[in-house]
């Protein structure tokens, strides 16, 4: 074995090592619907001439951020989604209720000088730009002058005991030197009874309530203070949420909560055991799959693919990325790509073995590997533009989901392209195995493809047909958005999603009775796995939500709350349209893609086939009446990348064979046999992926079941669509707008030495 080969696998060990030395010493961090806890997206609105764009939404949220701080939560994670939204995630939370009502407090603090107190309510102010405002701890009304001071005057706000009043706690506040400038002046008036305060009080407000209305002590004239304490029948911890409210100063423009999501950590480690047994099924199927088609290559394969979840995980955090449950899925799901990377490379090299055995085994590994290059870069960069759009157009998991797809197809191409390739070179350049060529699995072209040889089927004579097919197939998913309009989730129509865990297993339609009986028709409850129950409804009160509560704790004979979300409608239409968007720009992208790498008309035939995989897919889910949400979208926008995946790899083949093909040649039938050639990858991948997709289904829980189903859905019809409706296709746009032979720049021709190393 050549010296680079034996410097390669150093480097790889290397990797590896460095992989598992960070995998060791760092962990994840999880999102909430792992670990469980509370996400709140709040919506900020143009209000008094403010308008509601990116830099106001950014001090909003440093006032949320300070507030949420001084609520002492663990972990607190808030960022600005978009120019108008922000995103408070809390892990972990012990009242969530609490957290809710404090994190969309408006807290508008303002100080007025007090015109007069202990009015009756409903008493009119005596001059206009007063406010007639309650005061509970008095238990009467106080008329307070135009404000003088703001929550931007405030520079800090602390609780303390006070051990004057007994014990009680006391907030001391703090204000900016304007801000100190403006309060002195309020109660040099004060303690003269005249000006802005006749009365001889100041009030401070607190979102439209007078917290204290208190006498200033002092004599007229003399120095006032530059700071001031409220005080009241405070406890330690009342106290210290005045303190972060008064801290975090008025929010500059009004926020409104669209979308609150409460989840339980139980639900997080039943996905986490469920995908990681996902995965290891799916990994062992997939291996001994791909051992029995490739042998000792396939083994290779294999043990390469083993390494590619440490790589992923690594990366993921070495990247300081957030881990999700579809991200998760796209972790197991970049299992299938690694294996489409390495079946295209052992099914050049069978060619090349078959085409001139006489140059040895490892020359057909090396010039497999080079000519399967350009299939396998064309193919996962589709992928890839999927996963991008899916994080700059996605939100929460999705993002996330776009995230550690992008992450598991890098890691993907490093186990497929390097430690496989090292591996391989390494085992083919022995002495026993090279005197065993049909040990390799690369000695003999196989069963599948020495039958297509011989029977050379005309796929392309029958174009009419599998179109024909493709449009009865397609028309009929359409109909079925008409017929049975699609389940949208709540995240797309808006409303309240809870779900229980009941100690004894109860059916939906127990439930629904139940609930009947209480006067809650408007309501869809469906049964999940392990004994869950999830129910669905438009609008959902506290009262309503108390007595779904009790129903499930009667009937359940204990029950516990796992998830509770709730979008409001606005929300849910966002989302639509970015949906809509994202598929757009998706099929934008792939075109624009593909017209440059191969011709306008082979992305034309491209978009056209995904356009039919994704229909049909949203078709199914319509007559099943299964939700469509956001992990739906994450599958179907995974559904555009494998489909474009499978083309392209036919594209590939037939560009190649028509730029070596004669003067004389015909188009249609190089692609035909373009087609026939890939038949084998396009099984052998699909079945690999399959094996994957199909573990995830039945072992990875209702939450990953429907997506895994629609990628399972997407993956059968894409593999049919790359070659009986994506060819067909291509061959009838090339008698109006033919492919040219001559090469593109970047197509630069491969020189090899003997060996069949490259040059």
């Amino acid at each position: 074995m050549s010296r680079s080969a034996w410097i390669r696998f150093v480097l790889v060990l290397g990797l590896l090592a460095g992989c598992a030395a960070l995998a060791i010493t760092k962990k994840p961090t999880l999102g909430l619907d792992l670990r469980g806890g509370m996400s709140i997206t709040l919506q900020a609105k143009d209000a008094d001439g403010v308008e509601a764009n990116a830099e106001n939404t950014d001090r909003a949220k440093d006032v949320i951020e300070k507030r949420v701080n001084g609520l002492g939560l663990s972990e607190p994670n808030i960022y600005r989604s978009g120019s108008d939204k922000i995103v408070v995630e809390l892990p972990d939370v012990k009242d969530p209720e609490a957290a809710k009502e404090q994190v969309g407090k408006q807290a508008q603090l303002s100080i007025h000088g007090t015109i007069a107190n202990g009015l009756a309510e409903g008493a009119e102010p005596s001059a206009e730009g007063n406010q007639v405002l309650p005061d509970a701890g008095a238990g009467a009304w106080v008329e307070v002058g135009p404000a003088q001071l703001g929550g931007s005057d405030v520079t800090s706000a602390q609780s303390r005991s006070n051990a004057s009043q007994g014990g009680g706690f006391v907030v001391d506040v703090e204000f900016s030197d304007d801000g100190a400038k403006k309060f002195k002046t309020l109660t040099a008036d004060a303690a003269c009874d005249t000006g802005l305060a006749p009365s001889g009080n100041i009030a401070v407000v607190l979102d439209g309530e007078v917290l204290t209305d208190a006498h200033v002590q002092g004599n007229c004239g003399s120095s006032m203070s530059s700071s001031t304490q409220i005080s009241g029948n405070y406890t330690a911890e009342s106290a210290g949420e005045l303190a972060a409210l008064i801290e975090g100063g008025s929010l500059p423009l009004p926020l409104e909560t669209i979308n609150v999501r409460e989840i339980g950590p139980s639900l997080g480690e039943d996905a986490i055991q469920a995908s990681i047994l996902a995965g290891v099924v799916g990994i062992a199927l997939t291996g001994v799959f791909i051992v029995a088609v490739y042998r000792f290559v396939g083994l290779m394969a294999t043990i390469a693919l083993a390494s590619y979840a440490l790589l992923s995980y690594a990366m993921l955090i070495a990247l300081g990325s957030t881990l999700t449950l579809p991200g998760l899925a796209g972790f197991v799901l970049a299992i299938g790509m690694a294996i489409d990377a390495n079946v295209l490379v052992f099914e050049r090299a069978r060619e090349e073995y078959a085409a001139n055995p006489k140059a040895g085994l490892r020359r057909a590994l090396v010039v497999g590997f080079d000519k399967a290059w350009t299939a396998i870069i064309d193919s996962q960069v589709t992928t890839l533009l999927a996963a991008g759009l899916l994080f700059f157009l996605g939100s929460g998991p999705i993002k996330g989901f776009g995230v550690t797809l992008s992450i598991g197809v890098i890691a993907s191409m490093i186990s497929a392209l390097i430690i496989a390739r090292v591996l391989t070179e390494i085992g083919v350049s022995t002495k026993f195995l090279a005197k065993r060529p049909n040990v390799t699995g690369i000695g003999d072209i196989g069963r599948v493809r020495t039958w297509l040889d011989r029977k050379n089927p005309d796929i392309l004579g029958k174009s009419k047909l599998f179109l024909g097919i493709s449009v009865v197939v397609t028309l009929v998913a359409i109909l079925g958005m008409f017929v049975r309009p699609l389940n949208l989730g709540i995240e797309f129509s808006g409303g309240h999603q809870l779900e229980y865990s009941t100690t004894q297993k109860v059916s939906a339609d127990e439930v629904r009775d139940a609930l009947a009986k209480e006067g809650q028709t408007d309501i869809s409850v469906q049964e999940t796995d392990k004994d869950k129950i999830l129910i669905r409804t438009s609008e959902l009160s506290t009262e309503e939500k108390a007595t779904i509560e009790n129903v499930m704790e009667e009937i359940g004979q204990g029950a516990t709350q796992v998830l509770d979300e709730e979008v409001s409608a606005s929300f849910g239409k966002t989302l639509r349209d970015k949906a809509i968007i994202a598929f757009m720009v998706a099929f934008l992208a792939q075109l624009a893609y593909l017209a440059f790498r191969f011709k306008w008309t082979f992305g034309v035939a491209a978009i056209t086939a995904m356009v039919h995989d994704v229909v049909i897919v949203v078709g199914l889910f319509a007559w099943l009446q299964k939700p469509i949400d956001g992990i739906f979208l994450a599958a179907a926008m995974t559904i555009i990348g494998l489909s474009v995946n499978d083309t392209v790899v036919v594209f590939d083949r037939i560009r190649e064979r028509w730029r070596n093909s004669g003067d004389d040649a015909d188009f249609t039938a190089e692609a035909n046999r373009a087609a026939v050639e890939t038949l084998p990858r396009t099984v052998n991948t699909g079945l690999g992926t399959m094996f994957i997709l199909a573990a995830l289904a039945i072992i990875g829980g209702d939450s990953l079941q429907d997506f895994a189903i629609a990628l399972l859905v997407g993956l059968i019809v894409g593999t049919y669509s790359s070659v009986f409706t994506a060819t067909p296709l291509v061959a009838m746009f090339q008698k109006k707008s033919p492919l040219s032979k001559t090469l593109e720049i970047d197509e630069i021709a491969i020189q090899r030495d003997e060996s069949g190393a490259v040059v």
